[in-house]
């Protein structure tokens, strides 16, 4: 039985998803001002670090992080509880919901 892919593509995004979020987040990859890609599905690695800021009701939700070659090292400024842990992603659900941040 084959593993599916961590990440998938989705126009001029990749998309993977987060374990420290609990949601997708897309980077772009084409297009104005991108993000350099290893072009691998499987084992995704993203230059520059990936930022994604969210306003909640009481803080500004921070994800932080390098994805290099199929896992994500979360710097300490994430407001997560994976903030400087790095951790493997997961397969990517095909049916999971899309949320773009980039």
């Amino acid at each position: 039985m084959t593993r599916a892919p961590v990440a998938q593509r989705a126009g001029d995004r990749v998309r993977f998803w987060c374990p420290g979020c609990g949601f997708p987040h897309d980077v772009r990859v084409e297009g104005s001002q991108p993000w350099t890609w290893n072009g691998d599905l499987d084992a995704p690695t993203f230059s520059p670090s990936v930022l994604v800021t969210m306003p909640m009701a009481t803080h500004t939700h921070r994800c932080h992080s390098f994805v290099e070659a199929g896992t994500v090292r979360f710097l300490d400024d994430c407001t997560h509880a994976l903030a400087g842990r790095t951790v493997a992603l997961a397969p990517f659900a095909a049916d999971a919901p899309g949320v773009s941040h980039q």
